[in-house]
């Protein structure tokens, strides 16, 4: 295990990566690629991840399968009132605003992209429901474009390391783009957040089954 104030090289960062993405694929796919492998579709990989935030991957797995049997595209929501939307859609976290969301996007998308899911960072913003986290995801999962996502699992987990020091997500992003070799952009997110998921959990992480264990600065983040 590293001591404090010691730092992670890029020559680290890349075992890192090869070991995680050995453990990601041994582990349960999360729900936002496992979509893309299925469909190859950036409108439903935009949906399952506004779909997904505050939402354990099985309930948002159990709501999209549901959901996509009646909407295949945009234009599809304006079919459906916000009431039967909502229906489908009340197992997930903060159901109310994401039933608001996804029934205006068919008008964003109509007005400003010609009803196409745009892979710019900026134009996904427009979107109604869309984040950082949520751009950066889609970009990178939907379009393969370098992007990085953030999210709880990948800021606290940087941070454990000692890869990056900072105090939010957004920081760790801007962190992560400075430091971060392009070559992992794509990954970082699946792969950490599975490792976040199965192994280094926020409490009571499973340190005796980690395969990057002599990286980490265990600093209490």
């Amino acid at each position: 295990m590293k001591k404090a104030g010691d730092e992670m090289h890029t020559t680290d960062i890349d075992i890192v990566m090869k070991r995680l993405e050995k453990h990601f694929n041994s582990v349960k796919t999360p729900i936002v690629d496992l979509i893309q492998a299925k469909t190859k579709d950036p409108f439903k990989v935009l949906v399952a991840t506004i779909l997904s935030a505050r939402t354990k991957d099985e309930t948002t797995a159990r709501v999209v399968n549901v959901l996509f049997q009646t909407v295949h595209n945009a234009n599809d929501f304006d079919k459906l009132s916000i009431s039967e939307l909502d229906s489908i859609i009340y197992q997930v976290g903060f159901h109310n605003a994401k039933t608001k969301h996804l029934k205006a996007l068919p008008a964003v998308l109509n007005e400003h992209f010609n009803g196409i899911i745009p892979s710019e960072i900026d134009d996904l913003l427009l979107l109604p429901g869309v984040g950082r986290k949520t751009a950066n995801l889609v970009r990178a999962v939907a379009f393969s474009l370098p992007a990085i996502c953030v999210d709880v699992h990948v800021h606290r987990i940087c941070n454990r390391w000692g890869y990056i020091k900072t105090q939010n997500p957004f920081e760790s992003e801007m962190a992560l783009r400075a430091k971060l070799p392009k070559k992992h952009w794509l990954n970082i997110n699946s792969y950490v957040v599975a490792f976040g998921q199965n192994l280094c959990t926020p409490r009571k992480p499973r340190c005796a089954d980690c395969p990057i264990h002599e990286f980490c600065l265990r600093i209490g983040v």
